[in-house]
């Protein structure tokens, strides 16, 4: 009995001790793996290091208040262009409009309205736009929208996610196609997301009021690039061009819906692993300024290089009917430019 229990404070006193430890180094590894993971994801995501000027070109940016929208437009600025930005909250766009003036001491910035998730909203900006600008040398989709699980719907009856993520940017793109036909060689850019291949779009529920929103967000992005595949077949032989790009997972405001707690998690994942809003906009930046891409069309881009998309989302047939789809949701007029 005696011996039993001296063996016991004897295992008491060497393993309690030893289990502490190897917890502690546990810990200490799981942290220097976390390290190690964030600085791969620091240092191996694309950078564009060109200096290429955009002086005396017109660019509209949509949806830059925050985020990698604020980020390109600073550094489209930064570059020389005349940078229009189009934001359905005028009061904060002007705040970062002066921010960005401050900043990169070009003083053409200027904010206009835009609501992309109502079409009287789009077309007023568009008719604006075709009053008052003579080129439209880039247009910038960057605007995004994403709910986890509440409902809403646009003043069209349309689900807000994807009446923002798509259906506003496609009604846009026809309603200023004839001015960057005009200013060719011009582009288009949109900003998808790798996220799409997480969802599908469902082609015969164009409007779907039912769905989870935070599914539909990456069922957006899929649009995005179907989107951008037959905007840019339909464009050959313009001077416009078409591309999409996945920006990476960026810490923006984006993911502020997400409820908790699974938003606590979310933030600590945010910060050690998702890139900033600067590194977001690299690859936007990119095919907005770089010369050697004047002539690349319908791609889809990532970390500043041409990436490949699923077969779904090279479904060609299914970016026709979506585009097809479109035109209905959209409404478009007699009166208004076919692609």
């Amino acid at each position: 009995m005696i011996v039993a229990e001296a063996w016991k404070a004897d295992y008491l006193y060497w393993v309690f001790p030893l289990l502490i430890i190897l917890g502690f180094l546990a810990i200490l590894g799981l942290i220097g793996i976390f390290f190690i993971i964030h600085l791969y994801a620091r240092f191996t995501c694309g950078t564009y290091r060109e200096k290429t000027r955009m002086d005396g070109k017109t660019v509209i940016v949509t949806g830059c208040t925050s985020g990698i929208g604020k980020e390109t437009a600073r550094e489209l600025a930064k570059r020389g262009a005349r940078v229009i930005m189009a934001c359905r909250n005028v009061d904060a766009a002007e705040k970062v409009k002066d921010e960005i003036i401050d900043g990169t001491k070009n003083t053409k910035v200027l904010v206009k309205k835009l609501d992309l998730c109502s079409f009287a909203s789009i077309r007023a900006f568009a008719d604006d736009i075709n009053k008052t600008e003579q080129t439209l040398d880039v247009l910038i989709h960057n605007a995004g929208y994403a709910q986890s699980f509440k409902k809403n719907k646009s003043e069209d009856d349309i689900e807000m996610t994807m009446a923002t993520n798509h259906y506003g940017p496609f009604l846009l793109t026809h309603l200023l196609i004839d001015l960057l036909k005009k200013s060719a060689p011009s582009r288009i850019v949109i900003v998808a997301s790798s996220l799409y291949r997480l969802a599908s779009f469902n082609l015969d529920n164009p409007n779907p009021l039912t769905t989870m929103p935070g599914y539909l967000y990456y069922a957006s992005k899929e649009a995005n690039i179907l989107f951008t595949k037959e905007l840019a077949r339909r464009l050959e032989g313009t001077g416009v061009t078409a591309n999409c790009l996945h920006p990476g997972l960026i810490d923006t405001r984006i993911w502020s819906s997400v409820p908790a707690p699974f938003s606590w998690c979310l933030t600590v994942i945010n910060k050690c692993f998702f890139k900033t809003a600067v590194q977001g906009c690299q690859t936007s930046v990119m095919l907005a300024v770089d010369e050697k891409l004047a002539k690349t069309s319908g791609k889809y881009f990532s970390d500043c290089q041409e990436s490949s998309v699923s077969r779904a989302a090279s479904d060609m047939n299914k970016a026709k009917k979506l585009w097809e789809i479109s035109e209905k949701m959209v409404k478009m007029q007699d009166t208004d430019s076919r692609i």
